[in-house]
C-alpha cells in the first residue's frame, strides 16, 4: 500500500464533517469580533463628538441648542431644526431636519452628508448650524 492509499484510509466523513464545522465555528467568532469591535469604535466615535458638542453649554444655550447622545445618535435639537449624526460602520451620517412642518416629534431631512470620523462630522454639523443660525 502507499503513503497515499493509507492517508486516503485515515479519513473519514467524521473528520471531514468535524472540520469543517471547527472551520466554520472559526469564521462565526472571527465575524462577531469584527463586529464587536466595529460597534465599540462606532459607540467611541458618539461619545467624542457628543463630548465635543457639549464641551461649551454656552454657546449651546446662547442658540437655544440642547445636545444629546442616544447610543450611535448624537443630535442638536433647536425648536426648529434638528441636526443628528448617526455612527454606523466606521462612517457618520449627519442629517439637517426640519422640525416646522412634520409631525410632533418627527422631523423631516432637509440635507444629508456622510462623512469619515468625528472631526468631519463636527464640521459638517458647524456648517448645517450656521446654514440655520444667522
Amino acid at each position: 500500500m502507499t503513503a497515499r492509499q493509507k492517508k486516503a484510509q485515515a479519513l473519514s466523513l467524521r473528520d471531514a464533517f468535524e472540520a469543517e464545522r471547527a472551520r466554520r465555528e472559526m469564521e462565526r467568532r472571527e465575524r462577531e469580533d469584527a463586529e464587536r469591535r466595529q460597534h465599540e469604535q462606532d459607540l467611541s466615535g458618539a461619545e467624542a463628538l457628543f463630548a465635543a458638542i457639549s464641551a461649551d453649554p454656552a454657546f449651546l444655550e446662547d442658540h437655544e441648542l440642547t445636545a444629546d447622545r442616544r447610543r450611535y445618535t448624537v443630535s442638536l435639537d433647536h425648536r426648529t431644526f434638528r441636526v443628528s449624526a448617526y455612527f454606523e460602520a466606521g462612517s457618520v451620517g449627519v442629517t439637517l431636519s426640519d422640525k416646522r412642518n412634520a409631525i410632533p416629534g418627527a422631523a423631516a431631512p432637509r440635507k444629508q452628508e456622510t462623512v469619515n470620523g468625528v472631526e468631519d462630522a463636527l464640521k459638517v454639523m458647524a456648517q448645517f448650524l450656521a446654514d440655520e443660525i444667522r
